[in-house]
Formats: C-alpha cells, sequence, structure tokens
C-alpha cells in the first residue's frame, strides 16, 4: 500500500461513468488510472459498448453536469458540427400517440453519437495531469489484504492475456464496468455477501440504421421521437446527425423486437406514431446494414443495504442500477453519483463504501422510480402495481394529453424527465389545474 490515503486510484471501465468518475477522483488523488480492455481513440464504436451504435440522450440534467466538471464542452461540441437545441422546443416528442406541443425550456439536448460524446469527454479528462488512461488491457480481478477487510489493488494483463499479471496497488479501487460488473462475484470470493437486486423484466431490444434521407423531414427539429406506449409498444429515435446522416433506433418490448431484415424494419417502421418517419426512410439509402442490442430486464442492485463491504473499494454507474435505456437516464445518473464521490470525498478523508451507497441511492431513486413506473404501465411487465403507481400513471397519461395542446405542460414534463425538477413540481396546483383542464380520461386512456 502506499503511504497515503489519496495518492493512487484506479478506475475500472473507461465509459462514460469511469471518465465522470476519474474527473472527479483528480481532485483529490495524485494519481488516477482508468483501466479499459479496448484501444481507445477517435469516434468510432468499440467493443466494450455495444449499445453505443445505437441512439443515446444526455439528459438536461446531465448536460449541465458535464458543463460543469468540463467548462466550454458544449460550445466545443457545436464547434465539431454537432446539433444542439432546447429539449423541448427542437425536440419532436409523441406520447400515447400524439405529438407534444413545443416549448422552450432552456434546457439544451446535444445531438451527440455516444462514441462522439464518448471521445470528446475522454480526450478532456486524459489531458488531465493526475490522469493516465490504459488501454488495451483486461482485468483479471482485485488483490486483497490478508484478512479480506479491503482492496488493496487490481491485478492486470495485456490484451492477449499472455503475459504475467501486473499488479497496481491503489488506496481506491472503483468498479463502473457497466452492467456485466463482476463486483458480486468478487464479494463471494472475499466472503461478504452479494447485494440484493431488484429487476423488472422488460425484454427491451433496439435496432439501428443509418441513412442518407433524400427529403428533409426535421424542418428545424433536431431529431423525431414517438415514444412507445401501452397502446403502441413500439417506438423510435430519429436524430439527425453532425455528418448530415440520420439514425433511427427502432424500440421494442416485451419480445416484439424490430427486426434486422430490410422488409421487416421498413414494416416496423410504418408501424410508429410518427408517420413521416417511415416517409423518410422507405426511399432513403441505408449506410449500413441494421445493428440489434437486447436488454432482458432493469436491474438494481441495493448496495447500500449491506452490512459489510470491503474498504478502499466502490461501484458505480451501471453496475449498481442499469435502466431501461429508453428512458435516457444512465448518463446523467452517472453525471449524478460522480458529483455525489465528489462531495463524500470532501467529507470523508477515507472513503467510506456503506455512506456512499447511501448517497447515490438516494440519486438513483428518482429515475429509477420514474423508470419503473413507466416500465409497469405495460401490462406484460411484471412487478407490484401499487395504488402510487397506479395513481400516477394515470396522471402521468392525463399529462401527455394536456401537453399535446400546452407547451406548458410540456416544458413542466421535460424538466422533471430532465431531473432538473422533482417529480413533485407536476403536482403544483396550478399546473395540475392545466392538465385537468386540457385532458380528460377518455382522451388520455387513464385509468385507475
Amino acid at each position: 500500500m502506499t503511504k497515503h490515503a489519496r495518492d493512487r486510484a484506479v478506475v475500472l471501465g473507461a465509459g462514460m461513468a469511469g471518465l465522470l468518475a476519474a474527473r472527479v477522483l483528480s481532485e483529490t488523488y495524485k494519481e488516477v488510472l482508468v483501466i479499459d480492455r479496448d484501444r481507445l481513440g477517435g469516434k468510432e464504436q468499440r467493443r466494450g459498448v455495444p449499445h453505443g451504435r445505437h441512439a443515446h440522450a444526455l439528459l438536461a440534467k446531465g448536460q449541465q453536469i458535464l458543463n460543469e466538471l468540463f467548462p466550454g464542452l458544449d460550445t466545443e461540441l457545436t464547434s465539431a458540427g454537432i446539433p444542439a437545441g432546447d429539449i423541448a422546443g427542437n425536440l419532436r416528442w409523441y406520447f400515447n400517440g400524439r405529438r407534444l406541443q413545443p416549448s422552450n425550456t432552456g434546457l439544451i439536448s446535444v445531438s451527440a453519437t455516444r462514441p462522439e460524446l464518448e471521445s470528446h469527454v475522454r480526450d478532456r479528462v486524459a489531458a488531465l495531469p493526475q490522469v493516465t488512461i490504459m488501454d488495451g488491457c483486461v482485468i483479471r480481478g482485485l488483490t486483497a489484504s490478508a484478512d479480506r477487510s479491503r482492496v488493496t489493488g487490481v491485478e492486470v494483463v495485456d490484451e492477449s492475456g499472455t503475459d504475467t499479471p501486473a499488479h497496481l496497488e491503489a488506496d481506491l479501487v472503483v468498479d463502473v464496468t457497466g452492467r456485466g460488473s463482476r463486483t458480486p462475484a468478487w464479494l463471494e470470493e472475499f466472503g461478504y455477501e452479494r447485494p440484493a437486486e431488484d429487476r423488472f423484466k422488460i425484454d427491451l431490444a433496439y435496432t439501428t440504421r443509418h441513412f442518407k434521407l433524400k427529403e428533409d423531414p426535421y424542418g428545424t427539429d433536431l431529431s423525431i421521437n414517438p415514444v412507445a406506449s401501452p397502446s403502441n409498444p413500439r417506438g423510435a429515435f430519429f436524430p439527425r446527425l453532425a455528418d448530415g446522416s440520420s439514425q433511427l433506433s427502432l424500440t421494442g418490448i416485451l419480445g416484439d423486437h424490430p427486426p434486422t431484415d430490410d422488409e421487416g424494419f421498413l414494416a416496423f417502421a410504418k408501424s410508429l406514431a410518427a408517420p413521416e418517419i417511415y416517409r423518410a426512410v422507405r426511399d432513403a439509402e441505408p449506410l449500413d446494414e441494421p445493428v440489434t442490442f437486447r436488454l432482458p430486464a432493469s436491474v438494481r442492485r441495493r448496495y447500500e443495504r449491506l452490512r459489510r463491504f470491503p474498504g478502499g473499494f466502490l461501484v458505480m454507474g451501471d453496475g449498481v442500477c442499469s435502466f431501461n435505456p429508453v428512458y435516457g437516464q444512465g448518463m446523467t445518473v452517472a453525471a449524478l453519483e460522480a458529483v455525489a464521490l465528489r462531495d463524500h470525498l470532501r467529507d470523508a478523508p477515507v472513503p467510506d463504501a456503506l455512506r456512499f451507497f447511501r448517497r447515490i441511492s438516494t440519486v438513483i431513486d428518482v429515475p429509477w422510480d420514474i423508470a419503473a413506473g413507466a416500465d409497469l404501465n405495460f401490462p406484460g411487465v411484471e412487478g407490484p402495481r401499487t395504488m402510487k403507481v397506479k395513481m400516477a400513471n394515470a396522471y402521468m397519461a392525463r399529462l401527455h394529453a394536456a401537453a399535446a395542446v400546452d407547451g406548458e405542460v410540456t416544458g413542466a414534463f421535460f424538466r422533471v424527465a430532465g431531473l432538473v425538477d422533482p417529480p413533485q413540481a407536476l403536482m403544483r396546483p396550478g399546473l395540475a389545474m392545466r392538465v385537468m383542464r386540457n385532458s380528460s380520461a377518455k382522451q388520455s386512456g387513464a385509468a385507475v
């Protein structure tokens, strides 16, 4: 072990969550090593982020945090030609088959692909003098003290796996390897309890293809997004990209997966609530073959409920909570967790894992409840439908119906969906009156 409690931190994973963790750790650790199996560089799709080929969203709160951690990042992205605009004023949204009225909220959405955004953030992190990114390294496992009470480092080999493992000592190891995190197995190996899991089976799939369009369906909009609903469980995200092409990510839940053959892909697009998408792609030039990514379930690992956890070790990102990606919450929650990590390190000279997990649990609660409640609106998703969930979904159906004619309701919704305002903001008396006035149970399909 090194002599000082904050000499070296090792971050396992160079995805968005890992880069954000490294950025925060660089404020308090003399050296931060970021380990990743992939060879990194450029804006290309990489093996370690298989969902990176598909449409991604950085919610408004996430955008705000990134601009705080990396001043000028928004200007850097737009200077690179990446489209940007108001989340509710320059994106075309459909809920329950109805187009929402636009609203200028002042909340910016940047239409970067996942590899583009990650590349810009990675370059910023790599430029920090305290940070070294070690790519092409395979994580073999953790090392621990003799009594297993503390993680002391990590063993890595090069990507060929033939070298003798190198031991990297660390005062803190942070696992941000994502959905495939091995921390539950590592805990069991060290004699600790695995965390309990909350799980919602959604059987979701994305199928994505890029097109060169013959006609412009967007106007001033950045993207056309028909959101899946119980009445039409098929959805899509259709952004225009910096290079002038368009990305169409079709989404299907509960096994109704978008096909990868030409005919099936177009038929699925034709079934969407936004007919302009099908009209735009039916005669467009495909630029690649359709690619599918599947997610069987949303999973939340309850680390905050454990009684014991080894010192010198933390978990963040999708390894703690993996959301249904259609709600676009993952990167923003990772940003919120990075802020929580910074606050925790300011409060505790030596990180306390269980205190940290309790801190990020409060960060996760709101987006998890939003996503889980929305998923439970689909009859085929298994889970407890409490009266609170039923009433919330009935109110949201009315709110979306009202937003189809009232832009102020649209704006309020996206401030909450963007994790800027708390959910309670949607129940303010003035807004609730607008919702009731501009909707009806018949229009919204609401039922309790």
